[in-house]
């Protein structure tokens, strides 16, 4: 049995070898991170492993729409420390995924995790996303200019009611 020491740091539990994941493979990770204290937060944390586990065979999917959604699905979870070192899987399917898919969503998360994982993206990039960015930027602009009261500023003619 192994017993956690909160004044140690974290205690990895077990820690899986392979890749994929074995089923029988787990991680836990036990104090140290950032919101510990959040029950809900450690049990996804915990979970991570396992769901990448059970998402990653479906990269290889026949049907292009399940394994675009498993790709998606894995992004998040890839951020685990632990796994974070199995990111050259995941980035292939992305570059793949950027190669065939026009979903603006799949699109975008592939793009930004390929940002996030420091992948050079601008060939990847089609007309569609330079525009998306674009219009983010203008809407990230456009919401930066509000007045911190909530009004809007001058972009409404009245103050709300209420």
């Amino acid at each position: 049995m192994i017993k956690h020491d909160p004044a140690a740091g974290p205690t990895v539990i077990k820690c899986f070898t392979k890749f994929p994941p074995q089923p029988s493979s787990t991680i836990l990770i036990v104090g140290g991170g950032f919101l510990d204290g959040y029950d809900a937060m450690r049990a996804f944390r915990e979970a991570c492993s396992a769901i990448f586990s059970a998402v990653h065979p479906l990269f290889g999917h026949d049907d292009a729409a399940v394994r675009h959604t498993a790709l998606v699905t894995a992004i998040p979870l890839n951020e685990h420390p632990l796994l974070a070192q199995h990111q050259a899987d995941p980035a292939d399917h992305a570059r793949r995924l950027l190669a065939t898919s026009t979903n603006r969503h799949h699109r975008d998360r592939a793009l930004e995790a390929l940002e996030d994982w420091n992948h050079d993206t601008s060939g990847l990039e089609n007309a569609s996303d330079i525009a998306a960015r674009d219009h983010y930027a203008r809407l990230r602009t456009a919401r930066a200019s509000w007045d911190g009261d909530g009004t809007g500023g001058d972009s409404y003619s009245d103050a709300p009611p209420f």
